[in-house]
C-alpha cells in the first residue's frame, strides 16, 4: 500500500514516539520496549469500586432509601465511593460507609432534654405534645376526613371536631376558629374589626411578643389605625371614652408577656371596658382557657368571655399545652365574621394542628400541665437520687412559666449544681441536655423531665462529667 507504513500493535505502555517518513507522508514511528512483567495484569484498585447502581441496589441501601430518599441514600453512595477511590477505605466497605453516612433521623431537628426549669421555652420548642396528641397527628398524617362528610359524601366545615373540643372546654364562647399561631389571630381579629379604622389600646400593652415583633407595627400592617390612650403605667376607663368616636373599629386590651409593671399602676378591666359599646378584643396570650389558682394573675379566656369580651385570641402552644396555633374565641357573629373574612383562608391550620389540638383538649393532662403543677416532695427526691448518682449537689432554684406567661412568678423547685463548663457538654452529648448557667454554676432542673428519663441525664451528666463509676457506685 503506496504511502504507508504498517506498524505492528502495541500492547504495552513502554514506547516513545518518532517522527519518519514514508514517502511524501509524515508518519509516527514507535519504538517499542518490551518490559519483563509484560505478562502481568497491571489492575487499577479504582477499578473494583462497586458501581452506584450495583450499590443503590444493595439491600441495606434499598431498606435506607424506604425511609430517607433515593437522593440522600445517593449522596452518601457517592461519598463512599470516593473515599473508596481515594484509598482511604476499602472497596468492600463502600456500603457499610454510606451506612453509616446517612443521617439519624429524618429531619435536622434534634431531641432533647429539658432541663432548664422553664416550662414553655420559647427556643426549645415551647409545649411537648402529650401522647394523645402525638397519637393524633400520626393518625392524621394519612387521608382524614378534615373538611369531608362521610354520611353525605359533601364538603363539611374544616377541623368541626376540633371547634365542638374548643366550644366543649370554653362554654362562654359562643363560637371558635383555629389559626395558624396567636399573632395570627390578633391580626385576623383587628383586620376583620377595624381595617381602615381606630384600634384602641393603652400605651402600657404596646408590647414586643418576642424576636423583634411590636404589637404597633402588627396592628399597622392591618391597615387600622393604631389609636395610644392613657399612659404607661396608667389607663383609666374615661381614657379609652374620651378616645372613642364614630372611627372607633375596636378597643384592644393586651396581656403585657414577659414583663411587669410595678407600683403607682392602675389599667382599665375587660368588664369595665365592655361597657363603652365597641367591639373589645382581648389578646390573653398564653392560651389559659380556665382560672389556675397556681397562676392568680393571668388572664383566662373564659373570665374574660364572662366580663364581656367580644373576641379572646391566645396561643395553643404555652399553658394549654398543644401545638402551635391561634385560638379565638367570642360572639358567634363576631367569629362568623372573621371565618369569612379574605385573610382567615391564608392563616388556616393543617390537619394535624387539628388533630394534636383536639387530643390536647379532650385528653388526658399536657406534659405542660403535669410540669407545672409537678408534685415538688417527688422532685426533690429524684434530684437527691441524680446528684449522689453524679457527684453533684442539690440546690434550692426558682423555675419558670416561660412563653411569657405569668411573668415574674417563680416555680419553686430543685436542682444538681455541676461545674458551669458541663453545661455545653450536655448540649452536645448523644443525648442532648439542656441545663441553664446560672452564678458559674451548671443546674439540671428534672421539673421539666419526664421521670422515666431520668435514667438518660444521669448518663449524659456522668458522660459529661467523664465519671466512670456505674451509676449508684
Amino acid at each position: 500500500m503506496s504511502g504507508h507504513l504498517v506498524v505492528p500493535p502495541v500492547f504495552n505502555t513502554g514506547e516513545t514516539e518518532h517522527l519518519g517518513l514514508a514517502g511524501s507522508i509524515p508518519v509516527h514511528l514507535r519504538q517499542v520496549c518490551v518490559r519483563e512483567d509484560v505478562g502481568v495484569a497491571q489492575s487499577d484498585p479504582r477499578r473494583t469500586v462497586p458501581r452506584t447502581d450495583v450499590l443503590m441496589a444493595h439491600p441495606d441501601l434499598v431498606a435506607a432509601v424506604a425511609r430517607h430518599g433515593a437522593a440522600t441514600v445517593k449522596t452518601a453512595v457517592r461519598s463512599a465511593q470516593s473515599r473508596a477511590r481515594s484509598g482511604e477505605i476499602a472497596p468492600g466497605d463502600v456500603v457499610a460507609a454510606a451506612r453509616e453516612a446517612l443521617p439519624t433521623r429524618s429531619t435536622t431537628l434534634r431531641p432533647l432534654l429539658n432541663a432548664t426549669g422553664v416550662v414553655v421555652h420559647t427556643n426549645i420548642g415551647r409545649a411537648p405534645l402529650s401522647d394523645a396528641a402525638v397519637d393524633a397527628v400520626v393518625a392524621a398524617a394519612a387521608y382524614v376526613d378534615v373538611e369531608y362528610d362521610i354520611a353525605t359524601g359533601a364538603r363539611a366545615r374544616r377541623g368541626r371536631g376540633t371547634l365542638e373540643a374548643l366550644r366543649s372546654a370554653v362554654p362562654a364562647a359562643g363560637d371558635a376558629l383555629v389559626v395558624n399561631n396567636g399573632a395570627a389571630a390578633l391580626v385576623l381579629a383587628t383586620t376583620a374589626l377595624a381595617a381602615g379604622r381606630d384600634v384602641l389600646v393603652s400605651r402600657g400593652e404596646m408590647v414586643e411578643i418576642g424576636d423583634g415583633f411590636r404589637l404597633p407595627d402588627l396592628i399597622a400592617s392591618t391597615g387600622a389605625r393604631l389609636r395610644e390612650v392613657g399612659t404607661t403605667n396608667r389607663t383609666r376607663l374615661s381614657d379609652y371614652a374620651a378616645a372613642l368616636g364614630p372611627g372607633t373599629g375596636c378597643i384592644l386590651k393586651v396581656h403585657p408577656s414577659n414583663f411587669r409593671v410595678d407600683g403607682f399602676t392602675s389599667a382599665a378591666s375587660v368588664r369595665e371596658l365592655a361597657t363603652l359599646g365597641a367591639p373589645v378584643v382581648v389578646d390573653i396570650g398564653s392560651g389559659l382557657l380556665r382560672p389556675d389558682p397556681m397562676l392568680p394573675d393571668e388572664p383566662d379566656a373564659s373570665t374574660a368571655l364572662a366580663d364581656g369580651a367580644t373576641v379572646v385570641t391566645a396561643s395553643g402552644d404555652k399553658l394549654l399545652g398543644g401545638p402551635q396555633a391561634g385560638l379565638v374565641l367570642g360572639e358567634a357573629a363576631t367569629v362568623e365574621r372573621l371565618r369569612r373574612h379574605p385573610l382567615a383562608r391564608a392563616l388556616r391550620v393543617d390537619k394535624l394542628t387539628l388533630a394534636a389540638l383536639e387530643a390536647t383538649l379532650r385528653g388526658p393532662a399536657p406534659p405542660v400541665a403535669d410540669y407545672l403543677h409537678v408534685d415538688l416532695d417527688r422532685l426533690r427526691s429524684r434530684t437527691e437520687r441524680l446528684a449522689a448518682a453524679v457527684g453533684g449537689e442539690v440546690v434550692p432554684v426558682e423555675g419558670r412559666v416561660g412563653g411569657g406567661g405569668a411573668p415574674g412568678l417563680p416555680l419553686p423547685g430543685w436542682a444538681v449544681a455541676l461545674p458551669e463548663d458541663c453545661a455545653e457538654r450536655l448540649r452536645r452529648g448523644e443525648t442532648a441536655v439542656v441545663a441553664r448557667v446560672e452564678r458559674g454554676r451548671c443546674l439540671v432542673d428534672l421539673r421539666c423531665v419526664p421521670p422515666e428519663r431520668d435514667a438518660d441525664v444521669e448518663r449524659a451528666v456522668l458522660a459529661a462529667r467523664d465519671v466512670d463509676h456505674p451509676s449508684g457506685a
